[in-house]
């Protein structure tokens, strides 16, 4: 990601639409969590998304002495620029997308060396995860990309007595190395993408709807009654 959107991104860490969640980040901090937990992006929607993007865990490097320290589409690497087009592509807006990961810190082994997600990983995650949807009142979808961001969603609303019943898609992560099903992958992703965008364009008719019956409901009982 370029230096100067990495400022701009920095600059906007307390904006009202993730000053909860990156006051959040703050707090795991201050309790001992690995400081390579990134922060939510400003430019995504927040705590007013409609759709969380649950991936596995942050790449290394992002929170790397060179890296954007941002949970976000924006970042260089193959992965976030593909989905970034795809969400594009099916005409679902930004502010629309909270993007996160089910472990939210960067995973080593002992080289320090890039590591898969470990089912202690997966569980610890999805306590952090809850704190995470209390926050996000307007969520109604979850896109999850790989298996441990599946396993841990739904470790965080099945661990605990329900509150909220989300639609959730599952998809492969859009990393696949295995080049044999990596068509087979990008093509869920997208028809997973396209499936939202969808539901969001409903969503907004019946809104609409709504508020055009409020309106004429207010209209009607303005007019005086002979």
């Amino acid at each position: 990601m370029d230096e100067s959107l990495v400022s701009d991104k920095r600059r906007r860490l307390d904006t009202p639409n993730v000053a909860p969640l990156n006051d959040l980040v703050r707090s795991w901090r201050s309790r001992g969590a690995d400081r390579s937990i990134p922060w939510f992006d400003p430019d995504d929607g927040g705590t007013g998304a409609k759709v969380l993007i649950l991936m596995e865990s942050p790449a290394p490097r992002t929170v790397g002495p060179s890296g954007s320290n941002f949970c976000s589409l924006d970042n260089s690497d193959s992965s976030n620029r593909l989905l970034g087009n795809l969400i594009e592509e099916a005409g679902i807006r930004r502010a629309d997308c909270l993007k996160w990961n089910v472990v939210p810190a960067a995973l080593r082994d002992e080289l320090g060396a890039p590591r898969a997600a470990r089912r202690a990983d997966v569980e610890d995650g999805a306590h952090r995860l809850r704190e995470v949807l209390a926050l996000t009142h307007r969520l109604q979808i979850v896109l999850t990309l790989g298996s441990a961001a599946l396993s841990g969603f739904m470790l965080a609303i099945t661990g605990e007595p329900p509150g909220r019943l989300y639609k959730v898609l599952a998809a492969p992560h859009p990393s696949q190395r295995n080049t044999s099903s990596r068509a087979q992958s990008l093509r869920r992703i997208e028809n997973a993408l396209r499936a939202i965008a969808a539901d969001l364009e409903l969503d907004d008719d019946r809104a609409w709807g709504q508020q055009t019956v409020q309106q004429r409901r207010t209209a009607a009982a303005r007019v005086p009654q002979s």
